[in-house]
Protein backbone atom coordinates (compact mmCIF):
# COMPACT_ATOMS: atom_id res chain seq x y z
CA UNK A 1 0.00 0.00 0.00
CA UNK A 2 1.45 3.43 -0.84
CA UNK A 3 1.20 6.01 1.62
CA UNK A 4 0.44 9.76 -0.04
CA UNK A 5 0.09 13.14 2.16
CA UNK A 6 -1.86 15.76 0.75
CA UNK A 7 -0.64 19.75 2.25
CA UNK A 8 -2.77 22.58 0.90
CA UNK A 9 -4.53 25.11 3.36
CA UNK A 10 -8.21 25.30 1.57
CA UNK A 11 -10.37 21.79 2.68
CA UNK A 12 -12.42 21.72 -0.88
CA UNK A 13 -8.76 21.68 -2.10
CA UNK A 14 -7.58 18.54 -0.30
CA UNK A 15 -10.94 16.85 -0.67
CA UNK A 16 -10.75 16.99 -4.12
CA UNK A 17 -7.38 15.24 -4.21
CA UNK A 18 -8.42 12.83 -1.64
CA UNK A 19 -10.83 11.82 -3.76
CA UNK A 20 -8.59 11.29 -6.52
CA UNK A 21 -5.95 9.35 -4.98
CA UNK A 22 -8.42 7.27 -2.94
CA UNK A 23 -9.88 6.04 -7.05
CA UNK A 24 -6.58 3.50 -6.05
CA UNK A 25 -7.59 0.76 -4.55
CA UNK A 26 -3.14 -0.17 -3.73
CA UNK A 27 -3.09 4.04 -2.43
CA UNK A 28 -3.86 5.69 0.79
CA UNK A 29 -4.10 9.18 2.04
CA UNK A 30 -1.45 8.84 5.36
CA UNK A 31 -2.08 12.34 6.54
CA UNK A 32 -3.53 15.87 5.78
CA UNK A 33 -1.86 19.33 6.61
CA UNK A 34 -3.21 23.26 6.27
CA UNK A 35 0.29 24.30 6.28
CA UNK A 36 4.14 23.40 5.41
CA UNK A 37 5.01 22.84 8.83
CA UNK A 38 2.47 20.48 9.63
CA UNK A 39 3.20 18.99 6.33
CA UNK A 40 6.30 17.74 7.35
CA UNK A 41 5.23 16.93 10.65
CA UNK A 42 3.08 14.60 8.81
CA UNK A 43 5.64 12.87 6.48
CA UNK A 44 8.44 12.48 9.29
CA UNK A 45 5.13 10.51 11.19
CA UNK A 46 3.74 8.79 8.71
CA UNK A 47 6.44 7.98 5.70
CA UNK A 48 4.50 8.46 2.94
CA UNK A 49 5.62 7.72 -0.03
CA UNK A 50 5.19 11.07 -2.30
CA UNK A 51 3.81 14.35 -0.47
CA UNK A 52 1.48 16.60 -2.65
CA UNK A 53 2.46 20.39 -1.75
CA UNK A 54 0.79 23.42 -2.32
CA UNK A 55 3.16 25.57 -3.25
CA UNK A 56 1.82 28.56 -1.59
CA UNK A 57 1.26 27.07 2.02
CA UNK A 58 1.16 29.42 5.45
CA UNK A 59 4.88 29.64 7.49
CA UNK A 60 6.53 27.34 4.91
CA UNK A 61 6.07 26.93 0.68
CA UNK A 62 6.01 23.42 -0.91
CA UNK A 63 9.72 24.05 -1.51
CA UNK A 64 10.89 24.77 1.79
CA UNK A 65 8.73 21.56 2.65
CA UNK A 66 10.90 19.78 -0.23
CA UNK A 67 14.08 20.92 1.14
CA UNK A 68 13.34 19.98 4.72
CA UNK A 69 12.48 16.58 3.98
CA UNK A 70 15.44 15.85 1.77
CA UNK A 71 18.11 17.33 4.28
CA UNK A 72 15.93 14.87 6.64
CA UNK A 73 16.80 12.44 3.95
CA UNK A 74 13.31 10.85 4.01
CA UNK A 75 12.12 8.24 0.65
CA UNK A 76 9.56 11.07 0.11
CA UNK A 77 8.63 12.36 -3.06
CA UNK A 78 7.10 15.89 -3.34
CA UNK A 79 4.76 16.98 -5.75
CA UNK A 80 4.13 20.67 -5.99
CA UNK A 81 0.85 21.53 -6.60
CA UNK A 82 0.11 25.36 -8.19
CA UNK A 83 -1.97 27.81 -9.89
CA UNK A 84 1.22 29.95 -11.49
CA UNK A 85 1.92 29.56 -14.85
CA UNK A 86 5.73 30.95 -13.67
CA UNK A 87 8.74 29.60 -15.21
CA UNK A 88 11.04 30.80 -12.60
CA UNK A 89 8.98 28.94 -10.09
CA UNK A 90 9.67 25.26 -12.20
CA UNK A 91 13.76 26.34 -11.63
CA UNK A 92 13.33 27.24 -8.39
CA UNK A 93 11.06 24.00 -8.00
CA UNK A 94 14.08 21.90 -9.81
CA UNK A 95 16.97 23.66 -7.42
CA UNK A 96 14.56 22.48 -4.63
CA UNK A 97 14.88 19.10 -5.10
CA UNK A 98 10.80 18.16 -6.04
CA UNK A 99 10.94 15.76 -9.09
CA UNK A 100 6.99 16.69 -9.95
CA UNK A 101 5.08 19.67 -10.81
CA UNK A 102 1.36 20.18 -11.54
CA UNK A 103 -0.83 22.99 -12.00
CA UNK A 104 -3.49 22.71 -9.81
CA UNK A 105 -6.13 23.16 -12.96
CA UNK A 106 -4.43 19.85 -14.40
CA UNK A 107 -4.61 17.67 -11.17
CA UNK A 108 -8.35 16.18 -12.10
CA UNK A 109 -6.66 14.66 -15.20
CA UNK A 110 -2.81 14.57 -14.57
CA UNK A 111 -2.63 13.54 -10.58
CA UNK A 112 -2.32 10.09 -11.05
CA UNK A 113 -0.06 9.93 -13.59
CA UNK A 114 1.93 12.33 -11.35
CA UNK A 115 2.23 10.27 -8.98
CA UNK A 116 2.65 6.97 -10.19
CA UNK A 117 5.63 8.35 -12.52
CA UNK A 118 7.42 9.69 -8.47
CA UNK A 119 6.51 6.19 -7.39
CA UNK A 120 8.46 4.77 -10.27
CA UNK A 121 11.55 7.44 -9.76
CA UNK A 122 10.88 9.22 -12.67
CA UNK A 123 9.75 12.69 -12.70
CA UNK A 124 6.67 14.45 -13.80
CA UNK A 125 5.93 17.80 -15.23
CA UNK A 126 2.94 18.94 -17.00
CA UNK A 127 3.97 19.50 -21.14
CA UNK A 128 3.43 23.04 -21.22
CA UNK A 129 6.08 23.40 -17.92
CA UNK A 130 8.64 21.03 -19.98
CA UNK A 131 8.10 23.83 -22.48
CA UNK A 132 8.83 27.10 -20.52
CA UNK A 133 11.95 24.90 -19.50
CA UNK A 134 12.92 24.05 -22.48
CA UNK A 135 12.43 28.00 -23.89
CA UNK A 136 14.68 29.02 -20.95
CA UNK A 137 17.11 27.05 -21.74
CA UNK A 138 17.02 27.60 -25.16
CA UNK A 139 17.15 31.30 -24.79
CA UNK A 140 19.95 31.23 -21.93
CA UNK A 141 18.50 31.89 -19.15
CA UNK A 142 19.78 29.11 -17.21
CA UNK A 143 22.99 31.76 -15.36
CA UNK A 144 19.64 33.34 -13.76
CA UNK A 145 19.04 30.65 -11.60
CA UNK A 146 22.22 31.82 -9.53
CA UNK A 147 20.87 34.85 -8.75
CA UNK A 148 17.42 33.43 -7.46
CA UNK A 149 17.26 33.20 -3.64
CA UNK A 150 17.48 29.72 -2.14
CA UNK A 151 14.69 27.75 -0.92
CA UNK A 152 15.78 28.95 2.70
CA UNK A 153 15.76 32.11 1.98
CA UNK A 154 12.06 32.33 0.51
CA UNK A 155 11.01 30.94 3.21
CA UNK A 156 12.80 33.51 5.44
CA UNK A 157 11.20 35.81 3.22
CA UNK A 158 7.61 34.13 3.07
CA UNK A 159 7.84 34.23 7.29
CA UNK A 160 8.93 37.61 7.30
CA UNK A 161 5.76 38.68 4.71
CA UNK A 162 3.45 36.55 7.43
CA UNK A 163 4.69 39.27 10.27
CA UNK A 164 6.97 36.93 12.70
CA UNK A 165 10.21 38.39 13.92
CA UNK A 166 13.67 36.57 13.57
CA UNK A 167 13.09 35.06 16.88
CA UNK A 168 9.64 33.25 16.05
CA UNK A 169 11.10 32.52 12.66
CA UNK A 170 14.56 30.88 13.99
CA UNK A 171 11.88 28.58 16.07
CA UNK A 172 9.46 27.58 13.12
CA UNK A 173 12.97 26.60 10.60
CA UNK A 174 15.01 25.09 13.41
CA UNK A 175 17.51 28.07 12.95
CA UNK A 176 19.10 30.44 15.19
CA UNK A 177 18.33 34.09 15.02
CA UNK A 178 21.68 35.19 13.40
CA UNK A 179 21.11 32.45 11.26
CA UNK A 180 17.51 33.84 9.88
CA UNK A 181 19.03 37.58 9.95
CA UNK A 182 22.11 36.27 7.50
CA UNK A 183 19.26 34.51 5.51
CA UNK A 184 17.48 37.47 5.36
CA UNK A 185 20.14 40.02 5.02
CA UNK A 186 21.36 37.77 2.08
CA UNK A 187 17.66 37.74 -0.08
CA UNK A 188 17.70 41.23 0.53
CA UNK A 189 20.97 41.77 -0.99
CA UNK A 190 20.24 39.24 -4.14
CA UNK A 191 16.86 41.19 -4.39
CA UNK A 192 18.56 44.88 -4.24
CA UNK A 193 16.18 45.51 -1.17
CA UNK A 194 16.43 47.33 1.85
CA UNK A 195 13.18 47.11 3.47
CA UNK A 196 11.06 44.93 4.98
CA UNK A 197 8.20 46.41 3.12
CA UNK A 198 9.83 46.00 0.03
CA UNK A 199 10.33 42.19 0.97
CA UNK A 200 6.67 41.90 1.45
CA UNK A 201 6.09 43.41 -1.59
CA UNK A 202 8.22 40.83 -3.54
CA UNK A 203 6.36 38.05 -1.28
CA UNK A 204 2.92 38.82 -2.73
CA UNK A 205 4.59 39.64 -6.18
CA UNK A 206 5.87 35.92 -5.89
CA UNK A 207 2.37 34.12 -4.68
CA UNK A 208 4.60 33.23 -1.55
CA UNK A 209 1.94 34.92 0.77
CA UNK A 210 -1.33 35.97 0.06
CA UNK A 211 -2.25 39.91 -0.13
Amino acid sequence: MKRIVIADDHEVVRSGLRAIVETRSDWIVSGEATNGEQAVAVAVETRPDVVIADYSMPLMNGLEVSRRLKSMHLRTEVLILTMHENEELLTEAILAGVRGFLFKSDASKHLIFAIEALLDGRPYFTGVLLEKLLHEYQAGKQNTSDMLLTAREQGVVQLIAEGHTNKSIGVILKLSVKTVETHRASAMRKLRMSSTAELVRYAVRRKLVNP
